[in-house]
Formats: structure tokens, sequence, C-alpha cells
């Protein structure tokens, strides 16, 4: 596997012994360059999550300010999902052709333009346009970003360790966006929320420039118009379907139209890809069983998460009366426990435990958590069912997610490792839209039947009550996850592998199946 190793790095001389496949392999896996190259990596992935929530916690004071309507509110939102979700499999093969630096570069450069162009809109329509280029941007920079760690660490174990770091990032990020967004809209303004994205770009861009080279791939792939239009258009329709469902409902026309649309060209781009010369997406990257149950965990552990998000973000300040500053302090133990468990998971628990055990007991974990929830009404402490759930579901989050993000982009061939990442992304985006878009009609439904029977008074049990089913229902998508997972996923294998073949477990002393 040609490899990519941070530019000015000087690969010690090999012993005698050593001459031979190992020689062309890797330069110095203890390099310190390569850490300070993941993170430059880490910066550019906190900077796409961390806008995926800042922006809720400024949502209304944006509104309040360029006067837009509570309608034209949610795609302010919806159109950066749609542009990322859509474009990841052009993001992902572009890096794949063009070179990883190149399109990181050219994912921070122009995600930093676009986010100086909405911090200075001023209206809704430049804000809305500038979130969709963010998210087209982002299409490229993510992909790029995770398949960059698969080709600087060529040492396994410290390919999990770097794993373990990126996936804790991953998993925290959203919820400190909504910390920093409540920090920005309530002592500087909304318009940070946007512009903090150019300081981090800038730091990418230094680091990055400095830091990595491209990888020479001698079979670089290349890119098939129709299969980029199919894919594209299939994500699109699935995501905006699921965005109209918010509104419109499930059954009317500008939810259904979509939606059936994009199923039948998600059909459609998955037969273009078995007999396309040059397949967008090859089927190769999906085949392996264990790759294709960790972009479900991912698929589902989104869709999961990001509806806890949404609800506790609408409890603490609509119910508890929080501040945004205060409702992003009460996530803080949720981002602790993310960190301390994913930390825990790439040191102590993947020499221990097979990959099913580590995802499966976090997913049953998160699912435990979301339970804990539903037990907090109008007048409970925080402390009292909050704060266990949240850390319940942080701790199965940083175990399970760091696990699946690892295994989704490990044993690839080198020329299809952006893809992996636009997968591992896609899996990801897909699931937040779709989990929260159908989450959200439960809440919905089930607020609106506790007004009919309680009456039109009873709005703050009406929404509490909302929510109790909003957080059964993620506790039920946890752990049918779990589930799932635990089927796909191959017994007795773990995470350390060799060209993506699994290693038995039963064959090391020791182990646990």
């Amino acid at each position: 596997m040609s490899t990519m190793e941070p530019s000015g790095a000087q690969a010690p001389q090999p012993p005698a012994e050593a001459v031979g496949a190992h020689l062309a392999a890797s330069p110095d896996p203890h390099d310190e360059r390569r850490w300070m190259a993941l993170g430059v990596l880490v910066i550019a992935q906190i900077m796409i999550l961390l806008d995926a929530t800042v922006v809720n916690v400024a949502l209304p004071s944006a509104q309040a300010d360029l006067g837009f309507s509570d309608a034209s509110r949610q795609w302010v939102i919806t159109a950066y999902v749609l542009a990322f979700g859509s474009l990841l499999p052009l993001g992902g093969r572009l890096g794949d052709a063009l070179g990883r630096k190149t399109m990181f570069i050219v994912g921070l450069l122009g995600f930093a333009i676009a986010s100086a162009a909405g911090g200075a809109a001023p209206n809704i329509g430049t804000l809305i346009a500038a979130r969709a280029v963010q998210g087209g941007f982002a299409a490229v920079l993510a992909p790029a970003a995770l398949s960059l760690i698969t080709v600087i660490f060529t040492d396994l174990k410290e390919l999990n360790k770097a794993f373990g770091i990126f996936g804790a990032v991953s998993g925290s990020a959203g919820a400190v966006g909504l910390l920093l967004g409540g920090l920005l809209t309530d002592y500087v303004d909304w318009r940070w929320c946007m512009y903090v994205n150019i300081v981090l770009a800038v730091a990418g861009i230094i680091g990055g420039l400095t830091l990595l080279h491209n990888s020479a791939e001698p079979d670089k792939p290349r890119l098939s118009v129709p299969s980029t239009v199919v894919g594209s258009a299939a994500i699109f329709g699935l995501v905006f379907g699921s965005a109209k469902a918010q509104a419109d409902g499930w059954g009317s026309a500008v939810t259904l139209t979509p939606l059936i649309a994009g199923g039948l060209l998600l059909a459609g781009f998955v037969v273009l890809q078995k007999v396309a010369r040059h397949p967008l997406i090859p089927l190769r990257v999906v085949a392996d069983r264990n790759r294709g149950a960790a972009y479900l965990t991912l698929f589902l552990a989104n869709a999961a998460v990001f509806a806890l998000f949404l609800f506790l973000t609408y409890y603490f300040q609509g119910v508890l009366g929080y501040s945004p500053i205060m409702t992003g302090v009460a996530f803080l133990p949720m981002m602790a426990a993310i960190a301390v468990v994913a930390t825990l998971t790439q040191g102590v628990l993947l020499r221990r435990l097979t990959m099913r055990v580590i995802v499966a007991a976090g997913l049953i974990a998160s699912g435990a958590g979301a339970a804990l929830l539903t037990q907090a009404g109008a007048g409970s402490p925080y402390a009292a069912w909050v704060l266990p759930g949240l850390v319940l579901v942080g701790t199965g989050i940083g175990s399970a997610a760091v696990v699946a993000v690892a295994v989704g982009q490990q044993g690839v061939d080198p020329r299809d490792a952006s893809t992996a990442g636009a997968l591992n992304n896609v899996s990801q985006q897909l699931g937040s839209a779709l989990g929260v878009a159908l989450i959200s009609t439960f809440v919905a439904t089930a607020t609106s039947h506790y007004l009919t029977r309680h009456g039109s008074t009873a709005v703050v049990g009406a929404t509490v009550h909302g929510f109790t089913v909003g957080y059964w229902w993620a506790a039920g998508v946890f752990w049918a996850a779990a589930v799932l997972c635990s089927a796909l996923i191959r017994g007795g294998t773990r995470l350390h592998h060799e060209a993506g073949q699994p290693e038995p477990l039963d064959e090391i002393a020791g182990g646990l199946i």
C-alpha cells in the first residue's frame, strides 16, 4: 500500500532483515509529526460536526435579526444536510482521483468562504445558500480527512489509536457545538457561529500544507458521471423527503414523491455500480460483512443520538428554562463520557474484547440511557434522570461509534480509501436526517393526542409527554441496532487485522467471544 507521510519526516534506515516488502511500505510509524498531522485532521472533523449543531442554538437569534418565518427556519439546517449528504459519494471519489490532501485543502478553503458569507448574510436567502455551499465543501472535506488517517498511520496499533481519538472527537463534537453555540450567541453574536469556522479552517489549511502529502496511487479511479448523478439524486430525494415530513407529514405528496423517487434511484444506483466500468462506490467497499455492519451502526446510532440532541435542547430551554449557554453546559457530562470511554476503548477494550461485544454493549448502554431520560418530567431535577441518562448514552456512543468508524475505514484498498470515508459520513448524515425526521413525527403525534385528551392548557405536560415518546423511540433504535449488528458482525473477530481480514479470536489465548 502506498503511503503518505507528514512533510519533512525522515524515515530511519531499516535493519537488513527488514529489507523487502516492508522497505517500501511505511515511514517510521512513531514519527511525532504523524500525531501533529492527526491534529490537523481532527480540526477539520471538529469544524464539520460543530456546524451540524452550533447553528441550532443560534437559530432563534438569527430569526429575530433577519426576520424570517418559522417555515424558513428548518431550511437553515436542511440546506446543509442536503448538500452534505447528496454530494458525499462524489466528494469521496474526488479524493481518490485527485489527491486527498488536495481535496482536503479545497474543502477547508471553500468551507471558510461559505462561512464568511453566511456570517455576513443580510437575509434568509443568503444564509440558506451559504449553508448549502458549506455542506457541499464538507462533502469534499470529510472523506478526505478520514481516508488520510489510513495512509498516515501504517502501524495497526497506532492506526487503532488514531481512530480512537478521531472517533472520540466525532462522538462529542455535536454536543460541543451546542455549548459553543450557546457561548457565542449569549456573549458575542449569532453570526460568530458561522465566523468561528474561518478560524478553524485557516488553522487546518496551514497545518495541512505543512504536514500532509498527497498519496501517490498508481491506479487512480475515474469518475462516472451517470453514477454521480443517480447517487446524488437518490440521497437528495431521501433527505429532502424526510425534511418535508417534519412539516407536511409522511402521507403528503411533497413527502412521498421524493422519498419514493429517492428509493428507486438508490436501487438503480446499486445496479449501476455493479455494471459500470468506473463505479462511484465500488461494491467491493461495502461487500465486507464487518464494514457493512459498521455503516449500519453509524446510521442507526446517529438516528437516535441526534434525535436526543434535538429533544433535549428543547426540553432544557422550553421546559426547564435554561439559557443557550446553560443548555450547552447541560450536555457536558455526555461529552466527557464519550471522551473517557473512547480513550478506554482504544487503549484497553480493543485488546480484550471482540468488535461485536464492544459495539453491541455500547448500543445497549446508549439505549438504557435513553430509557432513563423518559423519567424526566417538567419538575424533575437535572441530576435525577437527565444526568445519568446522558452519561449512559455517552458511554455507549464512546465505545460503539469509535469502533464503527474505524472498522468502516480499515481493510479498504488504498485507491478506495476516500470512498470508504464518504460511506462512513453518508451513514451518519442519512442516519441523523432520517432519524430526526421519523422520530419527530412520533413526538408531534403524541403531543397532539395529549393536548386533545387534556385540553389546550396542558402545553408543558404535552411537550414532556411527546419528548418521552421520542426518548423511547431512540432507545428502541439503539437496541434494534445492537441486535442487528450482533447478527451481522462476524463472531470472534477483533479490530486488529491485516488487509481487511478479521483475526479469529479463538486462536488468541485469553480472548473473549
